[in-house]
């Protein structure tokens, strides 16, 4: 595993295909799959395909959200840390993070008791990072124009 680059517990991160640029994000080894917080989640159809519709909560001073709208990649059963399957959503979108840029695919659920937004899980970190408990938010926030893919 040469060039892995080691995160905290914690970091920041964007998800610039649906237009966030940045998020909280605990990194979560335990958990299988990444998660999303979402508000107000509908599905309906353009051109013969399945698209989402939902509000991600940013944070801020004000709890500013946006609405964000993709393709959805298929709905899944997940099992929680408390033993309970849900069926939910998936997307693929890309993450921006430590400089690198992938697609993951990230289930839409309700969050909002949970202390941060979304949930990076192993899937998405395997082979790309490792992460040490004792730290928190080693990387600097995503660039803004780079986390849109402007340049």
């Amino acid at each position: 595993m040469a060039d892995v680059i080691t995160l905290g517990w914690r970091e920041r991160l964007a998800l610039p295909t649906i237009g966030i640029v940045t998020l909280k994000a605990k990194l979560d080894t335990g958990a299988r799959s990444s998660s999303l917080h979402v508000d107000a989640l509908e599905s309906f159809e353009r051109n013969g395909e399945t698209w989402l519709r939902f509000a991600v909560n940013i944070g801020g001073r004000h709890r500013a959200s946006i609405t964000c709208e993709t393709l959805a990649l298929d709905r899944r059963a997940v099992t929680d840390t408390g033993g309970r399957r849900t069926l939910r959503w998936f997307i693929r979108t890309d993450v921006l993070l430590a400089g690198e840029r992938f697609a993951v695919d990230i289930n839409l659920t309700d969050r909002r008791h949970m202390l941060f937004p979304m949930l990076l899980g192993r899937t998405a970190l395997q082979g790309r990072f490792a992460v040490d408990p004792a730290r928190s938010y080693t990387q600097p926030r995503p660039a803004v124009a780079g986390a849109l893919g402007v340049s």
